[in-house]
């Protein structure tokens, strides 16, 4: 069983921290993947975590382009949100294998999408609606999501928005 860590009724404030607290690690690469319905925080969790990480541009969301890339010191981050394909051979022209590799940090909305096409998550983020709050549950899928967690669980302590 792959190790989970859910928080309930987290504010924006809440989500932008426990995105943070994963920046130093996403440096090294890796794959989130990022489900969840519309308006569930999905790209605010994205946009935090990249900024965190040390993204100085505009971080836009990826909703219309499929995909936003950024090219930082030593590593570099891929955006992708899998909305609007129809199907994972869609994503074989974005050229996405060319993009990987172990230093490289790939944040996918809606992966479920792209099932087939994308590489294996380190890390599962789930958000759900709770009022106007969310719930998240996070889950381990390797070795290196099971670090990431260890270290999240370890150093979000999530308080109240108010």
């Amino acid at each position: 069983m792959n190790p989970t860590q859910a928080w309930s009724a987290i504010g924006e404030r809440q989500l932008v921290a426990l995105a943070a607290s994963l920046a130093a690690d996403a440096r090294e690469g890796g794959v989130i993947f990022l489900e969840g319905d519309l308006g569930a925080g999905k790209t605010t969790f994205a946009r935090a975590l990249l900024a965190a990480a040390g993204v100085g541009e505009r971080i836009k969301s990826p909703t219309y382009s499929l995909i936003e890339s950024y090219a930082l010191d030593g590593w570099s981050a891929h955006h992708l949100d899998l909305y609007r394909i129809a199907d994972a051979a869609e994503l074989e022209w974005l050229g996405l294998a060319d993009l990987l590799d172990p230093s490289t940090l790939l944040l996918v909305e809606w992966p479920e999408r792209g099932v087939g096409a994308l590489p294996a998550p380190d890390l599962r983020l789930h958000l759900r609606h709770a009022g106007d709050a969310r719930d998240l549950e996070v889950t381990a899928l390797s070795a290196r999501g099971r670090a990431w967690l260890g270290r999240v669980a370890g150093s979000v302590m999530v308080q109240s928005d108010s």
